[in-house]
């Protein structure tokens, strides 16, 4: 029981929390990013590069074996995929790029809020009898 109260208290704890929201909201940003990649990005980049799919690119290491009469694979063939790589890199450049904006943005709020003035406040009843008291001593000398 004492291992299960333990437990309770670190998965309440606000740090725990708030790393499983980013974890989670992460997670749904990797697939937004992914989308973005695979289905705008990589199409327009296939079009300046004429064509070209990057994740078709790979270098064959070893030739499949294929039987001569029933055509049937044999053994497969051995490939470097590096096309696939690339677009690996183009989604992890995409990623940080966005990410970075985000993070920029943020960090222009937050400046903004900490440089916005305080509204002024009504002074408190003792703020204002002691205000009254320093002027009336200021009077008297």
């Amino acid at each position: 029981m004492a291992l299960l109260k333990d437990f309770k208290e670190f998965a309440m704890r606000g740090n725990v929390i708030d790393m499983a929201v980013g974890v989670v909201i992460g997670a749904a940003f990797g697939k937004i990013i992914s989308s973005l990649v695979d289905d705008i990005i990589m199409p327009l980049v296939g079009v300046v590069t004429g064509g070209i799919n990057f994740t078709d690119y790979k270098f064959v290491i070893q030739q499949a074996v294929i039987d001569g009469q029933t055509q049937e694979v044999l053994k497969p063939e051995v490939t470097m995929n590096w096309g696939s790589w690339v677009q690996t890199v183009v989604d992890f450049l995409i990623v940080a790029f966005c990410i970075f904006i985000a993070i920029k943005g943020i960090n222009q709020l937050k400046r903004k809020q900490e440089e916005a003035p305080a509204p002024a406040q009504e002074p408190t009843k003792e703020e204002v009898l002691l205000t009254e008291i320093r002027d009336l001593l200021k009077e008297r000398k």
